[in-house]
């Protein structure tokens, strides 16, 4: 359902602060029309795999693995690390390429970082594609981190809950925060793979072993874990009159005009379809497209379909 390998054209690193280098790269058609691949996690990181989504021959492919993961450096580091800061990289981007505007695509936490980048800079945007919504309100993180998709998948729950003792399983979050940031390496190590092991085994709705067993390598799930943990207990760093909790959708006017395509898993467990649903709700113009039979992932047979057809459509 995908396009085939695609060939990077170009790739390097650019450094972004005193602290950072981003990595970035291109591929497809280098006078093509300018997408932006705007990955997950946040703390996950692009591949060849994710280049995979548009026609190389109609698009020019820029990705980037976001501050502290992916080849980006230093893995795993949070400080000077924020949404603002994440937006900022991505206009250096568009910057260095010469890019005047283009098309956002980004999935999960992608579609948080797509969405606010878009309210940032919406004369930059040509088009959105969005997938398996996430707008980090404290419902959505409680669902996934306390309770509520524990109630699905309890056999993958019960070594993410249990590894935390059980006089400070009242907050997960909070305790996982403790040990992935603790002095201890050893157990920063183990806190990173349980919480990163939790959302590999929930991604699919039938669970995919190989991915699963990627989210426990070492260098991925430290990064991964610390930098979620990181922007969830600071609540993405989203600031409003409701302290941040719906920054996006009180902000929805500022990106009304742009074309945007919606595609959202009905048995998504990591982010559910109400959130799809209540920015829908107050983003009418945006297309909504519910997949019957996908869970979350990208890599869901029915969303990769519906994913490719968005950017095919979007650049007839």
């Amino acid at each position: 359902m995908l396009y085939p390998q695609i060939k990077l054209n170009q790739s390097g690193f650019i450094q972004v602060s005193n602290i950072h280098n981003i990595y970035w790269e291109e591929s497809g058609n280098p006078d093509g029309k300018p997408v932006i691949f705007v990955h997950g996690g946040p703390g996950g990181g692009v591949s060849p795999e994710t280049r995979r989504f548009f026609n190389p021959d109609k698009y020019r492919v820029i990705q980037f693995d976001q501050r502290g993961c992916g080849q980006s450096t230093p893995n795993a580091c949070v400080d000077e690390n924020t949404t603002w800061d994440l937006i900022a990289d991505m206009e250096l981007i568009r910057e260095m390429l010469k890019v005047d505007k283009w098309q956002v695509f980004g999935g999960s936490w992608g579609s948080t970082l797509a969405l606010a980048y878009a309210i940032k800079h919406p004369d930059r945007v040509i088009e959105l594609v969005l997938r398996g919504i996430f707008l980090l309100r404290k419902s959505e993180l409680q669902w996934f981190y306390q309770f509520g998709a524990s109630q699905i998948f309890a056999d993958a729950w019960k070594d993410y809950y249990e590894f935390i003792p059980e006089d400070e399983r009242h907050d997960l979050m909070s305790a996982y925060q403790k040990r992935l940031f603790g002095d201890d390496k050893q157990q920063q190590l183990l806190a990173a793979r349980h919480w990163s092991v939790w959302e590999g085994s929930t991604c699919h709705m039938i669970p995919d072993l190989q991915h699963i067993q990627e989210t426990a390598d070492d260098e991925f799930s430290l990064a991964f874990s610390r930098i979620e943990n990181h922007y969830f207990m600071n609540k993405g760093f989203f600031e409003s009159e409701k302290d941040g909790e719906n920054w996006i959708l009180d902000n929805i006017d500022v990106i009304r005009h742009i074309p945007t395509i919606i595609i959202q898993g009905r048995y998504d467990v990591v982010c559910p379809m109400t959130t799809a649903y209540d920015l829908h709700a107050v983003f009418p113009e945006s297309k909504l497209i519910i997949v019957p039979e996908a869970g979350h992932s990208a890599f869901e047979p029915n969303i990769m379909s519906e994913l490719v057809k968005a950017t095919d459509k979007l650049v007839e």
